[in-house]
């Protein structure tokens, strides 16, 4: 008996897989069906092993990790399942199977993820490029996202940077339904970025598709049941705390497994409150309550988030984190390491990457899937 199979004698124990030596395109597929590698959120990328990570809620000391082949992993979780066990089984059904399209949008090649390009209508956003504080002038920026590759757009009239204050519910609402409703009118796929339920309520009644939350409709109560009504799909993210106070404590167990547990959560909280789990998407808070390891490690192994059944999706556009972990450049200088971000994301199966660049964004992936073997 492993010490996997030890933990696991306790019901309370919860697993989450880390893929690990990602194949891509043919190599993929060949590898699937020879039993060697299984598929992340239904292809066209793959896994050859996993590292199953075990541990007991609330009781961190409780905690243990196992690496081997997807096929070694494969049989060790159908004989679990012979002895009534289905913790494992269950986990590698959510990592493999197919995503629909999220909010009814389909990536424009095999693994490409969906850019979403980012529209601020606010004075304050910590990219001063991104700031279109004007309604015109954020119109028009969309638009051109858009014309650039953008598969859809995301308008927030809040800046959620560390140290923010929040306008009021009156200023939030005027900066983001007039632009809502122009981008929508022009056939544009949009996403409000908000906390509140009556910006999500006036915003969908606009023509937005997706509520895309930093509080992970944990902050307003009324949140999850105006998406669930709305029939709107909705990201849900993590992040400790408030923007004005997230960054005080960046302390963790595992700062991976951690965020994984509460995104699970999440989840669970939202199909309760009646939105269906393919409606409904998870983002690791890059730069939300987390130090530059952590944001190192969540990125390095988003991948794992594939086990929770959901869309994925990263958003690390131009932040300081990825100064942090370079040489400290200033918001301007950080499109190299946005775009390094966006890659990784991509080669672990992402279904989502929110950014600033979209040009950029567009033109990196596309020479990536060709590097990596797809036509």
């Amino acid at each position: 008996m492993t010490r996997l199979d030890e933990l696991l004698a306790d019901p309370a124990a919860r697993l989450l897989a880390e893929p690990l030596g990602i194949l891509a395109a043919a190599e993929a597929m060949s590898a699937v069906a020879a039993g060697d590698a299984l598929t992340l959120a239904g292809g066209p990328l793959a896994a050859s092993r996993l590292r199953l990570h075990a541990r007991v809620p609330g009781r961190p000391e409780i905690a243990t990790a196992m690496t081997a082949s997807a096929g070694e992993i494969a049989a060790w979780a159908a004989r679990r399942a012979t002895d009534g066990d289905r913790r494992t089984t269950d986990l590698l059904a959510r990592m493999t199977a197919a995503r629909p399209g999220f909010a009814g949008l389909s990536p424009a090649a095999p693994g490409r993820p969906l850019i979403m390009g980012i529209v601020n209508v606010t004075p304050d956003s910590f990219h001063p490029g991104s700031r279109r504080h004007d309604t015109q002038a954020a119109i028009a920026h969309g638009l051109t996202l858009r014309e650039a590759g953008a598969d859809l757009v995301d308008i927030g009239g809040e800046s959620t940077r560390p140290g923010s204050t929040p306008p009021s519910i009156e200023a939030e609402l005027d900066r983001v339904v007039p632009v809502v409703a122009a981008l929508a009118a022009a056939d544009i796929p949009v996403s409000v970025d908000t906390r509140r339920a009556p910006v999500m309520r006036a915003a969908v009644a606009a023509g937005a598709r997706i509520v895309n939350d930093v509080e992970a409709l944990a902050g307003d109560p009324d949140a999850a049941p105006e998406v669930a009504s709305a029939g709107a799909a909705a990201i849900l993210m993590h992040m400790r705390g408030e923007p004005a106070t997230m960054q005080a404590d960046t302390r963790y167990d595992d700062v991976l497994l951690d965020v994984a547990d509460f995104l699970a959560g999440r989840l669970d909280a939202a199909v309760a409150a009646g939105i269906p789990r393919q409606r409904l998407a998870v983002d690791p808070g890059i730069g939300f309550g987390k130090s530059p390891s952590g944001n190192a490690r969540l990125m390095g192994a988003i991948g794992l988030l594939h086990g929770l059944g959901a869309a994925v999706v990263l958003g690390a556009s131009r932040k300081s984190s990825l100064g942090a972990l370079s040489r400290g450049e200033p918001v301007e200088a950080r499109l190299p390491g946005s775009l390094a971000a966006a890659l990784t994301a991509a080669a672990q199966g992402v279904q989502m990457v929110r950014v600033h660049d979209v040009a950029e964004t567009a033109q990196a992936l596309a020479v990536w899937r060709r590097l990596a073997g797809f036509a």
